[in-house]
């Protein structure tokens, strides 16, 4: 199984009286998501699933990719991990799965599924981490980070 990580964008900052799901990217944000978007399209199989989290933001930075995808409450910014992994069937469904949500809920879902023993795992605006779960001969998950992709890179 394939679970691609995708941060949203940068957003501007909350107003007074905004609420913060309702908060749209900054200009930046925009072009960020744009930029990834590209990368994205070239790397995603055409067959992925693609859930993302119901905030403007994150359903902004997925626009420029174009595909379908479902937004998904469990993809909020105060979710639980062990409920995403629960929602993409981790880690034994066969398909490509992309979610687009929010640090820190990435950090933490990549910290456990890496075995990673640190406080926190900074996860950058509109990154992109890439897992791979195998299931070995013996019966065990192997689980390999593909790649980090940050809009700044490309």
């Amino acid at each position: 199984m394939d679970l691609i990580f995708w941060r949203h964008a940068e957003a501007v900052e909350l107003l007074d009286g905004q609420s913060d799901s309702d908060r749209p990217l900054s200009a930046r944000g925009e072009r960020q998501a744009i930029r990834m978007s590209r990368w994205l399209e070239r790397q995603l199989p055409e067959s992925s699933k693609i859930l993302c989290c119901p905030t403007v933001r994150a359903e902004q930075t997925l626009k420029p990719l174009g595909r379908k995808y479902k937004c998904r409450d469990e993809l909020s910014p105060n979710a639980l991990p062990d409920d995403v992994l629960k929602l993409v069937n981790w880690p034994t469904n066969k398909q490509t799965i992309l979610l687009v949500t929010h640090q820190p809920l990435i950090g933490q879902i990549v910290k456990q599924l890496l075995g990673i023993q640190s406080q926190e795992l900074s996860v950058k605006k509109c990154s992109v981490w890439w897992l791979r779960s195998k299931i070995s001969v013996d019966d065990t998950n192997q689980v390999s980070l593909i790649t980090v992709q940050t809009p700044d890179m490309l």
